[in-house]
């Protein structure tokens, strides 16, 4: 699976992971045509060679009117509406998944300032988060992660920081209240050095694009790029590295959620699964129980990644009678998935495959399967054995590489149909 690690060991910031992420690149000066391209009013982007602590890496100098923000004074920084944000995003010369991915980084920023200012999110006017510069930070890597196409985001805990920082609204505490804010629900330290290690935009986007945190997954990497910031820390490096190559997604970090249910009927119960799922569950098992005082009940398993824990475990408490939860972290071992469209006389289903360490299984997805039945006036059994003669004819074409041997599903449909097998592949 294409992954990207990211390091977050010295924090986060919006050029320090540009630097970065246009270290993965072939040409990491691609990054100056492609944000030129995006059409970014008045901004241009300047990427140079640069060492830190014996280290080289990329430092990216965003260029406002021909001036970096620590250059003008401050006009630049002081104007800017979550609304004339958007407008700004909506109009670039980029694709409907980078402006998606920033509006949504650029309205957790607004929902924090809103919710640090008490004021509504229409009505916070941004200073260094909302200037341009911050508008190429974010776009920027939103392209960026585009261009580098990895499945799979994990990142480090963030280093914060600790004691004051001095900015638009004077003097704040570290972890700045809108860093602290967006940094809700991701690990994170304050580490030894005294400073601001992580800026509201390099939480909004590390938080926005990590999709689990620890340590570096098992993976084989070929590229490290290292982005750097503007200021050296009580020593320590101002950078951020990212790490691209294949990982092992078999043996990922799980959550389980359990909880006794014993007061709650069986359609209550089936419409609380199908809330949890909605909500991010991976899945969600209820087995039969004896409870105390020998009543008959059921107890339900959640499984969910590491990252949404928290939000799951309140899921579960908010859609069912119970009143707590029990946590256990456990590691899964799974085959990749993907899905691939199978055409037969009934119309296209929908095939999953699933593969990995030497395994390969298929089958075909039972809402396709009962579509096709309906539509056709056909029984499923009928459509399901058409989808397997389909797949073979593509396998003897040399169209479809990966599939589950048919000896398993011919004995399945043996079994179920009540067909000879020679009936059911001929």
């Amino acid at each position: 699976m294409r992954t990207i690690y990211l390091d977050c060991s010295a924090g986060a910031s919006g050029d320090m992971m540009l630097g970065a992420l246009c270290g993965l690149l072939d040409d990491p000066y691609e990054l100056e045509r492609t944000i030129k391209d995006a059409g970014i009013p008045h901004v241009d982007v300047r990427v140079e060679k640069a060492s830190a602590s014996s280290v080289s890496g990329y430092r990216v100098h965003v260029l406002v009117h021909g001036e970096e923000e620590h250059q003008n004074d401050g006009d630049h920084h002081h104007h800017s509406t979550q609304g004339s944000i958007k407008g700004i995003i909506s109009s670039l010369n980029v694709s409907e998944s980078v402006k998606r991915h920033a509006l949504e980084i650029y309205g957790a920023i607004a929902s924090a300032e809103a919710e640090v200012h008490g004021r509504p999110v229409d009505e916070v006017h941004f200073h260094e988060v909302g200037a341009l510069d911050a508008v190429a930070d974010v776009v920027g890597t939103c392209m960026l992660m585009e261009m580098l196409g990895a499945e799979r985001i994990a990142a480090s805990p963030l280093r914060t920081g600790y004691g004051q920082v001095r900015c638009a609204h004077g003097i704040l505490p570290v972890p700045a209240p809108a860093t602290a804010l967006l940094l809700r629900g991701v690990p994170v330290y304050a580490g030894d050095a005294e400073g601001e290690f992580t800026t509201p935009t390099g939480a909004a986007l590390v938080s926005h694009f990590a999709q689990e945190y620890g340590r570096m997954p098992l993976m084989t990497y070929e590229r490290v790029g290292t982005g750097f910031g503007s200021m050296m820390k009580e020593g320590v490096a101002d950078m951020l590295r990212a790490f691209l190559g294949d990982s092992d997604p078999g043996m990922p970090t799980m959550t389980q959620i359990e909880c006794n249910l014993d007061d709650m009927t069986p359609e209550d119960i089936g419409e609380a699964i199908a809330a949890i799922m909605d909500e991010g569950a991976l899945d969600v098992s209820v087995l039969p129980a004896t409870m105390k005082k020998g009543r008959p009940g059921h107890m339900m398993v959640v499984l969910c990644r590491d990252a949404d824990r928290d939000r799951m475990a309140m899921s579960v408490i908010r859609n069912t009678s119970t009143i707590g939860v029990r946590m256990h972290r456990c590691e899964r071992v799974e085959l990749a998935s993907r899905f691939e469209t199978v055409s037969t006389r009934f119309g296209d289903v929908r095939v999953k495959i699933s593969e990995g360490r030497g395994i390969s299984k298929w089958k075909p997805e039972h809402d396709d399967i009962a579509e096709a039945s309906d539509l056709a006036g056909v029984s499923q059994e009928e459509v399901r054995r058409e989808v397997i003669r389909s797949k073979k004819r593509s396998q003897e074409r040399g169209e479809l590489r990966h599939f589950l041997p048919l000896e398993m599903e011919r004995a399945r449909l043996a079994v179920f149909s009540g067909v000879s097998q020679r009936e059911d592949m001929h």
